[in-house]
């Protein structure tokens, strides 16, 4: 008898190499760049001093930081429809595995607003009760056709035996 994960597996390979949907719009404000700052220790003037930014950085503005626009594709990823709900049964954990690919092609503005555009790239079945998902997460920015950050994300999802 097929296990859970081998279940799960069958229904994410019919979604494979498709794209699973957008998420809300979310704004980045000084408060939440600053507040990353503090926790990164990253204090670099194009994030947190708005005035230098005005006088001296090509954007004119603060931006946030490329790794806060990567730390929220858990939260923009959560507002994307689910398509897998039939995927979940058994399912008791998912942990994130790393990154194949990460890029940051645009600056994301201070209060400017982004989402997620969600693609599944692939799944395996690891070991009897575990499945491994690649994702490509796209991080839109409102009003510009160049995204702001494309990764190849990996997670692994845990399932009752």
């Amino acid at each position: 008898m097929a296990g859970k994960a081998a279940a799960a597996l069958a229904i994410f390979k019919k979604f494979e190499g498709r794209e699973e949907g957008v998420g809300e719009w979310f704004q980045i404000d000084q408060d939440r760049i600053n507040m990353f700052a503090d926790a990164t220790l990253d204090h670099q003037f194009i994030h947190v001093d708005p005035e230098k930014s005005a006088e001296v950085s090509p954007y004119k503005v603060t931006i946030a930081h490329g790794f806060l626009t990567l730390s929220l594709l858990v939260y923009l990823g959560q507002s994307v429809p689910d398509r897998f709900s039939e995927a979940n049964d058994g399912r008791y954990m998912g942990i994130n595995y790393g990154f194949d690919k990460v890029r940051f092609p645009a600056p994301v503005p201070v209060n400017s607003r982004v989402r997620a555009r969600q693609t599944l790239m692939s799944v395996e079945l690891r070991g009897e009760t575990s499945v491994q998902i690649k994702r490509e997460m796209i991080v839109e920015l409102e009003g510009s056709d160049k995204p702001v950050c494309v990764a190849e994300w990996l997670s692994i999802l845990n399932y009752e035996s």
